[in-house]
């Protein structure tokens, strides 16, 4: 994958008006497949990327985020890799061509998205693709920047999501001024349509099929990685994407959170914890934290956890409709004891989408996000994870919300355990 490659990338073309050609093959329908119009979905993404650039007095912006050309375009290729190679990006300006940069051979994959109205070889400058010729790529990726800016960015202020320290100074250096892209894109993302939400409830759906195997599965003597995998082959075989990350723990390794799945073997009677983090079909996150009791017998301490985590999502879940402030949901939110606090969560609440979204409201000592107010289609998850400092296990639970006229709409509804 040397810099010679790139030489060799002489597919610049524009987009056929025949973009409806049918496979030739047999395919099963996902989820609500035939409930979503796909076109209105992905119109009323760009069109709400097109309108933060104007509120922010910006004529356009390059994104690099995998996660952002999904919001934007909903054409992938990838993703995960692309996630930590500036290597597939693509330039959306208000008034002009969207331009999709793909891989070598790849256009294909976006031959039937009727808003990308050009493709051009991907130039890129990071050093596993070029080694010593990245510099000269680099000059090559400035000049094409250029070239747009003459045309579709003349004030030299340009949108970048992700972007590393040589491109911002190569950028500068010839006049561009490089701003901020991700607020364009979280608040492009906050307010979901009608088919954001019918691909919102397919995720859903699809995790909580794989959240009900895990339950009916879970047994004394499996290990941890054992059980996490039912939820990744469920997502994949539903037509899912990837699982953000690892978070599944039993016993004394619910507390302090945060540890991963491991090969560690689930013990008769222990508390086992997870949070699914799913991105699933369509590229919408489904994310919801159950924990269960293997054997299904709780004792009297793993009750005592279990409904102070039930108490924190029910009052918090009171105080939120469209016009509450941030600030005040803060002040009014459930209070976790002291004895708790140091191990809270890290947030009481965020927005959900294609995956964590603006905002994350976190605890009152931890400052954050204080300004804005709770909109009607923002969707959301609250939060709770109960473990004492010090002691032996703790349980973590999130249901999924949507903010509807007049509160707030469940939409995670695998069942909560009766204990």
């Amino acid at each position: 994958m040397g810099g010679n490659k790139y030489s060799l990338m002489e597919f610049n073309r524009k987009i056929s008006p025949d973009l409806k050609t049918k496979p030739n093959f047999i395919t099963k329908k996902r989820l609500r497949e035939d409930e979503i119009d796909f076109d209105k979905l992905r119109s009323y993404r760009l069109d709400r990327v097109k309108s933060e650039l104007i509120k922010n007095n910006l004529e356009a912006c390059i994104l690099f985020d995998p996660v952002n050309i999904r919001y934007a375009l909903d054409t992938v290729n990838m993703s995960v890799y692309n996630m930590h190679n500036l290597t597939r990006y693509c330039f959306v300006p208000v008034s002009g061509p969207v331009i999709l940069y793909e891989y070598f051979n790849c256009e294909i994959l976006s031959k039937c998205l009727n808003l990308i109205d050009e493709i051009r070889p991907s130039i890129t400058w990071d050093y596993f693709s070029n080694g010593d010729q990245a510099g000269s790529q680099l000059k090559k990726w400035i000049n094409e920047i250029k070239d747009l800016s003459k045309s579709h960015f003349k004030s030299k202020k340009l949108a970048i999501d992700v972007i590393n320290g040589p491109a911002v100074t190569a950028l500068n250096k010839v006049g561009i001024e490089v701003v901020d892209a991700k607020l364009i894109l979280e608040q492009a993302r906050v307010i979901k349509s009608s088919e954001e939400l019918k691909c919102m409830k397919a995720a859903i759906e699809v995790a909580e099929i794989g959240v009900s195997k895990m339950r009916s599965e879970l047994k004394a003597g499996m290990t941890e990685d054992e059980l996490w995998s039912i939820l990744h082959k469920t997502n994949i075989e539903y037509g899912g994407e990837w699982i953000e990350c690892r978070i599944l723990s039993s016993g004394e390794r619910t507390n302090p959170w945060m540890q991963e799945s491991s090969n560690k073997i689930i013990q008769s009677g222990e508390i086992v914890s997870f949070d699914t983090d799913m991105v699933g079909p369509y590229g919408y996150c489904a994310d919801i934290s159950r924990t269960y009791v293997e054997g299904n017998k709780f004792n009297d301490e793993q009750k005592k956890l279990y409904s102070m985590a039930i108490d924190q999502i029910n009052h918090n879940y009171r105080l939120i409709k469209p016009g509450v402030s941030f600030k005040e949901f803060t002040e009014k939110s459930w209070i976790l004891p002291k004895e708790y606090y140091g191990n809270r969560y890290s947030v009481m609440l965020h927005g959900i989408g294609l995956c964590d979204e603006w905002p994350a409201i976190r605890y009152p000592t931890d400052g954050g996000q204080r300004n804005g107010h709770f909109e009607k289609n923002m969707t959301i998850t609250l939060e709770s994870y109960i473990g004492k400092v010090g002691g032996k296990e703790g349980v973590k639970l999130e249901q999924q919300y949507l903010v509807g006229e007049n509160g707030l709409e469940l939409m995670s509804h695998h069942p909560l355990e009766d204990i």
